[in-house]
């Protein structure tokens, strides 16, 4: 039973929301990036690695925030308080605590509730998917 309950909770799949408020994907628990059909799209593994479609790396989030592209440079980080910055150090946007993305003005970019900040600032900054 327990096993059955701690594979059930990896399946769970957060949407995440464009700018115009339609859904364009998800992230299930487990790292798993899904496009708006459905379809595996990428996953961000528990030690930071991110990785496209075929399970090839492309970038990695370090503890620290630091975001690195697959060549392990960095590309930008994500700050404590959610800001979100590009490898010159210049603020590009901010992912607020309850998943809301803003773009550098502050516009609205996108929602991703109930995701790991981290994820959400790749997923919308760095290595879009949608």
């Amino acid at each position: 039973m327990a096993i059955a309950m701690m594979m059930a909770s990896e399946a769970i799949a957060q949407a995440v929301y464009n700018s115009s408020g339609s859904r364009c994907g998800t992230i299930e628990n487990g790292g798993t990036i899904r496009n708006s059909s459905g379809s595996s799209v990428g996953k961000f593994d528990s030690d930071g690695t991110i990785r496209n479609s075929s399970g090839s790396s492309i970038g990695k989030i370090d503890r620290d925030g630091t975001i690195r592209n697959s060549s392990g440079s960095s590309i930008g980080r994500l700050d404590s308080d959610g800001t979100v910055r590009n490898s010159s150090g210049a603020s590009i946007g901010k992912v607020d605590s309850d998943g809301t993305v803003r773009n550098s003005s502050g516009s609205y970019s996108g929602k991703a509730p109930g995701i790991r900040r981290e994820w959400v600032a790749a997923y919308f900054f760095f290595f879009p998917f949608y």
